[in-house]
């Protein structure tokens, strides 16, 4: 019976929804749209396959990649940093800081991030980096977080007991532990930083977000479905080597 009761409140609510948004589908689905739809679809084809935009498109690609690798390593060690505390391994009042400053990080979004990066730090990938850099922190932060207040503290309390310091005691007796897992969290987040990083360009932080915006704006779409693919082709890699990777981690881990 509940279900069926949140199935109709969903339904209604989607409803209203629609009607208080005046959206119409009518609108999208009629002739005259459609007809301008497919002109401005056919545009895109063929692709530029000019070899002066392919090796731009390539050198947009690596841009892309290297912002979305740095900004989730630059991430991976600030949500180290930051989870230490959030665990609750620095007392309470650490622990309610670093919390707040982790729900701040990843509350904002990556495109808010980066539109702020690009005032702070100006156009180009320095500003896609640290937006993706201080969001992915903050997600992160939160998982290692987790992470470690589910890791048996036993052997970290008998390395602190033998008279080792709290920063080795944690080097050496809980990260080993628990660093499969991290990484695997961080892999993670790499499969969808590359994503964002592409998208990022549009609001001006580099690579081939930022390519895709220009082409698009010039109404050169056979540029932009070059573009497309290369974001395409360049997700697909990098899916497909996290996923190896985690494999890899999860039978070595075992």
């Amino acid at each position: 019976m509940t279900a069926w009761l949140s199935l109709l409140a969903f339904v209604l609510i989607s409803g209203a929804s629609f009607w208080y948004l005046g959206i119409g589908f009518g609108d999208l689905l009629a002739a005259e749209s459609r007809g301008k739809m497919l002109d401005y679809a056919v545009g895109f084809f063929p692709p530029d396959t000019s070899a002066a935009f392919i090796a731009r498109t390539l050198q947009g690609s690596l841009e892309t990649l290297a912002i979305s690798a740095i900004g989730t390593l630059l991430a991976a060690f600030m949500g180290l940093f930051l989870a230490v505390p959030a665990a609750g391994r620095l007392g309470l009042p650490a622990r309610a800081a670093a919390r707040l400053l982790l729900n701040f990080l990843r509350s904002i979004p990556e495109l808010v991030w980066a539109m702020l990066m690009v005032l702070a730090a100006g156009l180009g990938p320095f500003a896609g980096t640290l937006a993706l850099a201080l969001h992915t922190a903050g997600v992160l932060g939160r998982l290692f977080a987790e992470t470690l207040e589910n890791t048996p503290p036993e052997p970290t309390l008998a390395l602190r007991n033998s008279g080792s310091p709290t920063a080795l005691a944690f080097l050496y007796g809980t990260l080993p532990g628990v660093m499969p897992q991290l990484t695997s969290y961080t892999l993670y987040r790499w499969e969808n930083n590359i994503r964002m990083a592409a998208v990022l360009g549009l609001v001006g932080a580099g690579g081939l977000g930022m390519m895709l915006y220009m082409s698009l704006s010039l109404f050169k779409q056979g540029e932009a479905a070059t573009v497309i693919v290369a974001m395409l082709v360049l997700v697909a890699i990098v899916d497909a080597l996290s996923a190896w990777l985690r494999q890899w981690l999860g039978r070595s881990g075992s």
